[in-house]
């Protein structure tokens, strides 16, 4: 007997009518979008969170906390223990997502805006699609790429158009946060198919437990946890949903339907953070913002049209 969830377990998406008519969103659309928008705060909340406590406490203890209820979900399914070739996989998804994107964007927003860092994040996109081709063995079409170029260059160029200013070390460790996060996508994607969105994450951030627990320990005795509250309610957020539930619905959706194409829902994060940034960090959010909105979402929309192939075995 299965033991997944219907919101984990791979399906496969509904093709359209003979018609030609869709009957309903392709589910890994859907699941992939309940992640953006979960992720999409995640960065005014880190930034929340470094202005009163530790980067290196925000980054590893947020893994702590979520590695707590995904014990509960592996015991709570029955989870069978992965593979070696699982293992490996797993290693990947939790130095990108687990380890190297919660620790250098947590550094990196300790000098930077929110909005600063939700603009580079935004080249996340295209990192997650190259990754697939070279992890998940997926062959976008050439209109898939024109697409994704077309949206990441909306991204740069509102990027331009708010005077990022120079490349310094902060903007380095988001470029490096974005290339590892691309990695762990790639392979938590890939590797949903078989354990599903849930297992995934809570595999990853179990087995990382060792280590992300002894740098919290060793950040929370050095540094120690006094903050703010509005520190804590955004270390709670990276922690229950940037680092937990919002991969439910991620890595399922990147399962369903593609790394690379699902990926590349990403494109609306950047500008769902700045928005985020704005009403509650304050931000002021210009009309520049909109136009960028609209740009990225159309391209959002032209990727969804395009085909996706997996290469065989």
């Amino acid at each position: 007997m299965r033991t997944e969830s219907n919101v984990t377990t791979p399906a496969t998406i509904t093709p359209a009518t003979s018609r030609g008519r869709a009957s309903a969103l392709p589910p890994g659309l859907v699941l992939g979008a309940l992640g953006v928008l979960a992720f999409s705060f995640s960065l005014p909340a880190t930034r929340l969170a470094v202005a009163g406590l530790d980067p290196l406490l925000v980054a590893f203890g947020r893994a702590v906390v979520a590695g707590v209820p995904a014990i509960g979900v592996l015991v709570a399914t029955r989870a069978p223990r992965p593979t070696a070739p699982q293992l490996r996989a797993l290693a990947f998804v939790a130095l990108g997502v687990v380890a190297g994107f919660p620790a250098l964007t947590s550094l990196a927003l300790q000098h930077l805006p929110a909005s600063h860092g939700a603009v580079v994040v935004g080249m996340l996109p295209a990192a997650t699609a190259v990754a697939a081709v070279l992890v998940a063995g997926e062959r976008p079409s050439p209109a898939f790429w024109a697409a994704s170029l077309a949206g990441l260059l909306a991204v740069v160029g509102f990027a331009l158009a708010q005077g990022g200013g120079t490349l310094r070390l902060a903007d380095l460790e988001l470029l490096g946060a974005m290339a590892l996060c691309a990695i762990g996508y790639a392979h938590g994607g890939h590797l949903s198919r078989d354990l599903g969105g849930a297992r995934t994450i809570c595999w990853a951030l179990v087995l990382s437990l060792p280590l992300t627990t002894a740098i919290a320990a060793a950040a929370l005795a050095t540094h120690g946890a006094h903050a703010s509250a509005t520190a804590w309610l955004g270390f709670s957020y990276v922690s229950l949903i940037s680092m937990f539930l919002g991969f439910f619905a991620w890595y399922a959706g990147l399962a369903r339907g593609g790394v690379a194409k699902i990926g590349q829902v990403q494109l609306a994060q950047p500008v769902l953070g700045l928005l985020w940034a704005g009403l509650v960090l304050g931000e002021r959010i210009k009309a520049i913002t909109i136009l960028a909105a609209l740009a990225v979402l159309a391209c959002v929309v032209a990727t969804q049209r395009t085909r996706v192939a997996s290469r065989p075995g």
